[in-house]
């Protein structure tokens, strides 16, 4: 199959790319690179010795998505471009708007156009807000908290009401939890550019001395240690649920819409998370808390069985190997891919 990666610069993008590159898939990237680097396409690239095809462009410009279907048939896109800031989009919702669902709209119509009608979209598990219920399972209700959330809720939404207009297209719509990780070379992980939002990159980059100290937003939650709860997954075992998904989706023999969780099933707090990276490295992580995060929650992770009877899919790696593999990228890359620019 020649598969388009929008975003596939990217952290998951990234990986994503190269397993289906090792599978013997096609694979055009497109990418803005407004949070990413090529560096990870070469880097891809010499893993797996073969060239990789990539584009840089904008989803939000439709003259240049018009130029890449002219150019490429594609059997299908596996779409992970986006904004995906959940304190960035509180201050700039706007943006986070114009660049997820409308640049998302913009991807569908050329899709229509070209007559391509397999998609994997990128979804999150902020769709579920703070949830009523945990372990959370794909019926529980859609309630974001922060426009990020907002944003791939009105995306889903989109997705839906396509497939009840034409029962030719065949999406899924893979909600997953907290990706952690990095491929097991070293080679590959999360970049993120500036302060990290994630957890674990500023973590490992308080490890290496890049950052003085982590800050914990918030220990008055209700949870076990006042921190947050999160679902944790590999981002490895993460891209190898986009490829069950596309198969599951191949093999359907008329339109689908699937949505689906793609998580452990296990929540960590952020100071389980501390003390596990402690362990790992053999030294501690300086940090402080703070004020709680605008738009953050208490607790969330999923309930992933629908994925493994669905998908015959299912988390691999637990945290040890999350913290492992952080490491060893961020000891290897201790400036990320900004080493060799």
């Amino acid at each position: 199959m020649h598969i388009l990666v929008t975003g596939g610069a990217g952290y998951i993008g990234s990986h994503t790319t190269l397993q289906l590159l090792e599978r013997g898939d096609t694979v055009t990237v497109f990418d803005n690179l407004n949070n990413s680097s090529t560096i990870s396409l070469e880097r891809v690239s010499q893993l797996i010795d073969k060239p990789i095809n990539f584009i840089q462009g904008d989803l939000i410009d439709t003259n240049e998505l018009h130029k890449l279907f002219s150019q490429f048939q594609f059997d299908s896109v596996v779409h992970f471009a986006g904004l995906k800031a959940v304190g960035e989009s509180v201050a700039q919702p706007l943006r986070y708007y114009q660049n997820n669902v409308s640049g998302t709209l913009n991807l569908l119509q050329e899709m229509q156009k070209a007559n391509i009608k397999t998609l994997i979209f990128s979804s999150s598990a902020t769709v579920y807000g703070d949830p009523q219920a945990l372990p959370v399972t794909e019926e529980a209700p859609v309630k974001p908290t922060n426009p990020y959330g907002q944003s791939k809720a009105m995306i889903e939404k989109i997705l839906s009401d396509l497939c009840d207009s034409d029962s030719e297209w065949r999406i899924a719509c893979l909600r997953y939890f907290n990706p952690v990780g990095a491929h097991p070379s070293g080679y590959i992980g999360e970049d993120p550019s500036g302060i990290p939002n994630n957890l674990m990159p500023f973590v490992s980059q308080v490890a290496t001395g890049l950052r003085e100290c982590l800050s914990v937003f918030g220990n008055d939650y209700d949870t076990p240690d006042g921190t947050g709860v999160r679902d944790y997954i590999h981002v490895m075992d993460l891209a190898q649920g986009h490829l069950a998904a596309l198969d599951y989706l191949a093999n359907q023999p008329s339109g689908k819409l699937l949505t689906i969780n793609l998580g452990t099933g296990r929540g960590y707090s952020v100071l389980e998370m501390i003390e596990a990276f402690e362990k790992t490295i053999g030294k501690p992580i300086s940090y402080r808390i703070v004020g709680r995060r605008s738009g953050d929650v208490a607790s969330c992770y999923a309930d992933p069985s629908l994925a493994e009877k669905l998908l015959d899919w299912k988390a691999a790696r637990g945290i040890e190997d999350m913290c492992i593999d952080t490491w060893r990228w961020q000891s290897n890359n201790p400036r990320g891919y900004r080493e060799q620019q």
